[in-house]
């Protein structure tokens, strides 16, 4: 007999579990973090343990002008974006609080009233007529129905569907406290780079002025050499639309001044106002010097990287979940509370007191089409997290790689073209006299004046990018937000 009893039980579950046990398999995926040993495929392999990285200096520290400072510490207080970003993880946040009260079990209390009429010439109506509350006293018609009661109802976790569903929650609110860092980490790049763009305009207009201060000087020449028959008129109006086009320049930098500096205040979330800044030193300004580390590095330093890793780790997690659908659930209910058809009787024990307990173990048997979708586009979620980290660490390697180029370049460049503007400088001179002395025509004095402005003008633009390369080595290795 008891084995009887047993089979009932048994053979449910059985039937439960081989249905799960149909539940479409997938290889498991494994990411891969493999970098190359080196930023530099020339690199010395004596040197390629040097793990010192610039990517932990406070970016206090890193960067020197008190202006600069001042405006990144406004920009962190102000920013609309970070702002916006700070609230992304307190809604991830409150999504793990969700998925914390799922696994747990639901309890609610609730009271409720009724009134019911049945007919007399049915089973409960006849039974009601003749029953007696007390002596001589039947069932009053029409039937009160009052009740107070507490309630509960647990989903069992037995396959660790709501468990992994809350460390997957777990994982994406910690991908978007990475995902703050970052913002942070772009943001402090971001002001940097405006900032140097706005010195370097600042120096190129104070090379314009000084230019068109020469120009001039030349022009009122060769007007006293034209009234001395020296020169001709052609000679003045070349010299004047050199003055108005240095001139024209001139409103072209005042201009690109102001967006640079709406741009930095749109990035400090505030309206226009003066960027406080010292213009007085900008060519002898170095960058930092940087030391890149290993690039294995770059797994524990760049916040995009780990953003993109435990997104991917909440992406297996929601596989698990996925396919813990295909497996039996089962479900607990109770209930405990009093129960009359009249106030007097409701708290009359043990009479009035009604309770229930109740276990159900279900499980999908046909049409699990929809959960099989789930399940598939829960791995395809996975893949492309897969990808999207394998594809970040790739961009954060060959971000690093070009900074470290460029800053070498760079530097090799900055070099060249101070040689250029020394000789353009030393010839301006040289052709000048020359012109006076009626051996060069104005041509050459023009010339010469415009190639020397265009050195001059590029480079302030190579002494902006070699600043701007420190600054993007620095955001690439993952330094700024620690």
């Amino acid at each position: 007999m008891n084995k009887i009893k047993l089979y009932k039980y048994v053979a449910p579950l059985g039937i439960c579990l081989a249905v799960a046990s149909c539940t479409p398999t997938l290889a498991p995926l494994a990411e891969t973090k493999a970098v190359p040993e080196s930023f530099d495929k020339s690199f010395d392999k004596s040197k390629s343990a040097d793990t010192t990285n610039t990517s932990t200096i406070p970016w206090r520290t890193y960067f020197k002008d008190p202006n600069l400072v001042s405006l990144i510490d406004t920009a962190l207080k102000n920013n609309q974006e970070l702002q916006i970003t700070l609230q992304e993880i307190q809604i991830a946040q409150n999504d793990v609080r969700v998925r914390k009260g799922a696994f747990l079990p639901k309890v609610g209390i609730g009271a409720g009233a009724g009134i019911e009429k049945v007919g007399r010439y049915t089973s409960q109506g006849a039974g009601d007529a003749s029953t007696e509350i007390r002596p001589g006293e039947e069932m009053p018609e029409p039937l009160g129905d009052l009740k107070i009661a507490a309630y509960a109802n647990w989903e069992v976790d037995i396959w660790k569907k709501l468990r992994n569903s809350k460390k997957a929650a777990v994982s994406r609110y910690l991908s978007t406290v990475e995902g703050k860092n970052f913002v942070i980490t772009n943001l402090i790049s971001e002001i940097a780079d405006s900032y140097y763009e706005l010195l370097a305009l600042d120096s190129q207009l104070e090379i314009v002025k000084q230019n068109i201060a020469l120009q001039s000087n030349a022009l009122e020449i060769v007007k006293v050499q034209k009234e001395a028959a020296r020169a001709t008129e052609l000679a003045v109006q070349k010299f004047q639309a050199e003055v108005l086009t240095s001139k024209s320049m001139e409103f072209e930098i005042l201009q690109k001044i102001k967006e640079e500096e709406n741009k930095i205040n749109f990035l400090l979330g505030r309206y226009p106002q003066d960027i406080k800044r010292d213009n007085s030193n900008f060519m002898s300004l170095l960058p930092s010097v940087v030391n890149s580390g290993i690039p294995s590095q770059l797994l524990a330093n760049r916040p995009d990287i780990k953003q993109a890793e435990l997104q991917l780790e909440a992406a297996k997690l929601d596989v698990k979940v996925a396919r813990a659908e295909f497996y039996p659930s089962l479900d607990i209910t109770a209930a405990i509370g009093v129960n009359a058809f009249k106030p007097s009787f409701l708290f009359t024990m043990p009479e009035s007191l009604l309770y229930s307990l109740a276990g159900e173990l279900t499980a999908p048997l046909i049409n699990r089409n929809a959960i099989k979708a789930e399940y598939s586009s829960a791995n395809a979620r996975q893949l492309q997290a897969l990808y999207n980290y394998e594809r970040t660490i790739l961009n954060a390697y060959l971000e690093v790689s070009t900074q470290l180029s460029k800053i070498s370049n760079l530097g090799k460049s900055y070099e060249l073209k101070s040689q250029q503007v020394d000789a353009l400088n030393r010839s301006i001179d040289v052709a000048g006299d020359l012109f006076k002395s009626a051996k060069a025509d104005y041509f050459e004095v023009l010339m010469t004046q415009r190639d020397a402005l265009e050195s001059k003008l590029e480079l302030i633009d190579t002494k902006k990018e070699q600043l701007n390369a420190s600054v993007h080595v620095y955001r690439d290795l993952g330094g700024g937000w620690k």
